[in-house]
């Protein structure tokens, strides 16, 4: 079997005694294990958390759907978007500070009064103009 040799950029395993090479998020791999250093810079995908992370602190209205519950098989929340996980949204009421944590397993959408903050991946921003006013 031929033997390759590493390609600018890449790591061979056996340089690293078996041990995979650090990798920073979101660093593309090639197929056997090597990361692909690039200049260019890297996007978050759009993904609903993403979004949400962009617009911390703005009010909003979430609509939630708890399947199989006999007393409420839907909630609506209202409160400042302070926090935004992978699984899980936190709200706080602005009346009280009370916080609730919302699992996003039970996320329909949400509408917010404002505009948003919204950018696209490999998009250099694309943040809402405000509106003219006539």
């Amino acid at each position: 079997m031929p033997m390759m040799s590493p390609t600018p950029g890449m790591v061979s395993p056996s340089s690293t005694g078996g041990v995979p090479p650090l990798v920073s998020s979101g660093a593309p791999m090639t197929p056997t294990g090597g990361v692909v250093t690039t200049t260019a810079p890297q996007f978050e995908q759009s993904y609903i958390e993403n979004i949400l992370r962009l617009n911390l602190g703005k009010c909003g209205t979430f609509y939630m759907t708890y399947e199989g519950n006999k007393e409420w098989n839907a909630r609506i929340f209202q409160g400042i978007l302070e926090a935004a996980g992978r699984d899980h949204i936190i709200i706080s009421d602005p009346n009280n500070g009370k916080r609730i944590m919302l699992l996003m397993v039970n996320f329909d959408y949400a509408t917010f009064d404002e505009p948003l903050l919204y950018q696209y991946p490999g998009v250099i921003g694309n943040y809402p103009q405000q509106p003219s006013r006539r």
